[in-house]
């Protein structure tokens, strides 16, 4: 646990150029920029399309003149199971290079497997003869080629449009293949991508760009440079030198898409990670260029994109997939709203027990760093007023202040006061299981100390973690604390969240808390 304190000054906080005010231009001087509003992406609808009206067309085709009625029945359930199986396979994962064809080893698979299923299904229910083996097989055959068809239709009206609005990208790296890439996705337009900058990664002795704020310091450094790619005929580009011009830059131009050409790896240093952060909180799709350093690594999803003869590769969170968010964000709603509902007893008793031991202000709001180092605020039942706001912001430890009233110590010690979170879980600010969040002053101070810290906030923070049940919280070493916050987030399924609710249920018996 950390001292409880009120929202950290408004200097401290994590700010946004706003858009349509933003400005970005050399330094010592400051130009007004309007906000560019990015080029839509084309979405998957199309897709989806496709993908439900194969197998309707398919059995329009190849129907029998007198189908029993579990046939005709089954039929708009596949159609409608179609996109989640082929979610599940990768098949709307956006792509600079969409083939149909490098689509139909995949396509043709889950077809076979569709409708051998349905034949057996009818043979069970009495009907083997409504559709016999061949007959699955050649409604596999006309399905995938329908199905592939549109797709490319499809695939081919996305092209044409990213062509004719290209979408602004970013290059993040300072070497010939960063030179190559910018050139390949400026001289070939079929990628839809402007490359608007380049950015140089610091130094490893710099600090990280776009870190969360830090309290006590007025600003975050000058660790990034950002050179504007140049386009033909215009001036030399301007140089930016600080994280927030990055920001700016994202902002103005309506950056969508960043191009590493280097491997950040599995839990990236400080800088890296705060630049990815930086990136995703503005919606950003992230690519990792493989120019040969980066094979074998896992940390990213396989494809079969390229920008003019170099493989890229959309890098992801590890193995936190978005299914895996989807699945993980559903599994908080549901366990968190029960909680609530079971612990409104318990909720209302501590509440009152506060409020008779302390006096008003039963519930106080502290602010601290989530996911992508987004600040948010945390909610907690009080158990101690901090001085002012620089004890409160800045102090590690209260768990033996001798000011905490015997209230206090007792919902310290069962882990009580952190009942409210559950409301942070509903609202989205935080998750049942993941690393503990921690204020902007703390977080700025341990990213520098320990590389693998900035890392923990690839995954939303949580109400308790691998880390909690190991019994590293109160005061322990934060180093270990990141190993098994990342330990966590690299080896995530939702059966290690229900392990992990499970052993912090048993420990709150233990009297355990700080």
């Amino acid at each position: 646990m950390t001292t409880e304190s009120v929202p950290a000054p408004h200097t401290a906080r994590e700010t946004a150029a706003a858009p349509g005010k933003t400005t970005a231009a050399a330094p010592g001087r400051t130009v007004a920029a309007p906000a560019r509003r990015p080029a839509p992406r084309t979405g998957p609808a199309g897709l989806i399309a496709a993908d439900v009206l194969a197998p309707l067309l398919t059995w329009a085709l190849l129907a029998p003149p007198a189908p029993p009625a579990p046939l005709a029945a089954a039929l708009l359930p596949l159609a409608l199971l179609q996109p989640a199986l082929y979610a599940c396979r990768g098949l709307y994962r956006p792509r600079l290079v969409p083939s149909a064809f490098a689509e139909i080893p995949t396509v043709a698979g889950l077809a076979l497997l569709q409708w051998l299923i349905l034949a057996e299904g009818l043979r069970f229910l009495g009907h083997g003869g409504a559709l016999a083996p061949a007959a699955a097989l050649l409604a596999a055959a006309l399905h995938t080629v329908l199905c592939c068809a549109a797709r490319a239709m499809a695939h081919r009206g996305a092209r044409r449009a990213a062509a004719h609005r290209p979408r602004s990208a970013l290059v993040i790296g300072d070497g010939p293949i960063a030179r190559q890439v910018t050139g390949a996705l400026q001289g070939h337009p079929e990628y839809g991508m402007r490359p608007v900058a380049r950015i140089r990664v610091p130094a490893p002795d710099g600090p990280a760009p776009g870190e969360p704020p830090r309290a006590p310091a007025p600003h975050t450094g000058a660790p990034v440079t950002v050179v504007t790619a140049r386009q033909e005929g215009s001036p030399a580009p301007p140089v930016l030198t600080t994280p927030q011009e990055v920001e700016r830059t994202v902002v103005r131009d309506g950056v969508g898409d960043a191009f590493f050409t280097h491997d950040p790896g599995p839990a990236p240093d400080p800088r890296a990670a705060a630049l990815i952060g930086l990136l995703t909180r503005h919606g950003c799709r992230l690519w990792l260029v493989d120019g040969g350093a980066a094979a074998g690594s896992w940390w990213r999803a396989g494809g079969h994109d390229h920008v003019w003869g170099f493989a890229v590769l959309p890098l992801r969170d590890g193995p936190y997939r978005p299914l895996g968010r989807a699945v993980k964000r559903v599994l908080d709603i549901l366990l968190a709203a029960v909680a609530l509902v079971l612990a409104a007893p318990v909720l209302a008793a501590c509440a009152l027990a506060v409020r008779i031991a302390d006096g008003p202000g039963v519930v106080f709001r502290q602010e601290r760093v989530g996911l992508h180092g987004r600040p948010f605020t945390l909610l907690k039942f009080r158990t101690l007023c901090p001085v002012d706001e620089s004890e409160s912001a800045t102090r590690w430890n209260v768990a033996f202040d001798r000011r905490m009233s015997a209230t206090g110590h007792l919902l310290r010690r069962t882990s009580l006061d952190e009942l409210p979170q559950l409301w942070n879980v509903l609202r989205g600010d935080m998750s049942l299981v993941g690393p503990r969040p921690e204020r902007p002053y703390f977080v700025s101070r341990f990213s520098r100390a320990h590389p693998g810290y900035q890392a923990r906030h690839r995954m939303p923070v949580g109400v308790t973690g691998l880390a909690q049940i190991h019994g590293l919280r109160g005061d322990t070493s934060i180093e270990e604390r990141a190993r098994f916050d990342n330990l966590y987030i690299d080896t995530w399924t939702p059966w290690q969240d229900v392990r992990i609710i499970a052993r912090t249920a048993v420990s709150l018996f233990r009297l355990g808390g700080s």
